[in-house]
């Protein structure tokens, strides 16, 4: 998996995108996942907040959001193959010309994109029932931070996939990741409340610097040399994941193809 194959298959990605969306929107798990567990959050959070003020608020505007990516991208975007192969269309899409890699890619696209309805939802609950007047600080920053969130989250969402294919001792523990890393990666309150062993784990995972980027961007609580620095991480770690979903994808096609052994796991 690298950038020029993107490039190249960008209306391909589009296509799988917009099919994407079709089949899950009316999808309820997917519903829940990406609209009432971060509405549940975002009502919980702001209530004990209290009046914080808005500052406070939009923190939790963003990091409920938050909860809706990563959970879509746990449960939705890392079971992308595995739905094809209870389908029974994993074989079909392994024997045509365009990489399974860039089909998922637009798969994890449609699921992303589709999961930052929950922060719009979040910030209509804070503006109308707790009657928080919500802006962003910076605009600009905030739609880069906003754009490179996506992208990591993707790039992250490419391991995840091949590996519960190939491996379905690692999806049992699917649940049991959900909420561990809403606490790592600082979604609703700042890491700095954890153990200090825990930190050095936060920093190993993108949605840490996606919430440090969004969160300092859209309360101004970052200068500009911290917010270059949190999408650097961000850019950094979406090319390694790039690099070993190629080497995932490679592994998982060896299955299918040579060993026919793939629909065995």
């Amino acid at each position: 998996m690298n950038l020029l194959a993107l490039q190249r298959n960008w209306r391909v990605i589009l296509v799988v995108a917009e099919m994407t969306l079709r089949q899950t929107v009316m999808d309820a798990f997917i519903l829940f996942t990406v609209l009432v567990q971060p509405l549940l959050i975002a009502l919980l959070a702001l209530w004990m907040l209290g009046g914080r003020g808005p500052e406070a608020a939009m923190f939790v505007v963003v990091g409920s959001g938050m909860t809706g990516l990563w959970s879509s991208l746990l449960f939705v975007s890392g079971n992308s193959i595995n739905v094809e192969r209870w389908s029974g269309t994993l074989e079909t899409l392994v024997g045509v010309p365009t990489s399974l890699a860039v089909i998922v890619f637009g798969k994890n696209l449609a699921n992303v994109t589709q999961s930052l309805i929950s922060m719009v939802v979040s910030y209509l609950l804070a503006a109308l029932l707790f009657g928080y007047s919500l802006q962003v600080d910076q605009p600009v920053l905030f739609a880069i931070s906003l754009l490179l969130t996506i992208v990591a989250f993707i790039s992250f969402g490419l391991i995840i996939a091949p590996l519960f294919v190939m491996n379905p001792s690692v999806q049992h523990w699917q649940n049991a990741m959900e909420f561990p890393v809403y606490i790592l990666s600082g979604f609703l309150f700042p890491v700095a409340l954890l153990p200090g062993w825990s930190t050095p784990l936060s920093y190993l995972l993108p949605p840490y610097w996606a919430a440090r980027a969004l969160h300092g961007t859209s309360t101004g609580g970052s200068g500009l040399n911290e917010v270059l620095f949190y999408w650097g991480m961000m850019a950094l770690f979406s090319v390694i994941y790039l690099l070993i979903s190629g080497h995932l994808f490679r592994r998982m096609l060896v299955k299918a193809r040579v060993d026919a052994t793939l629909d065995m796991e």
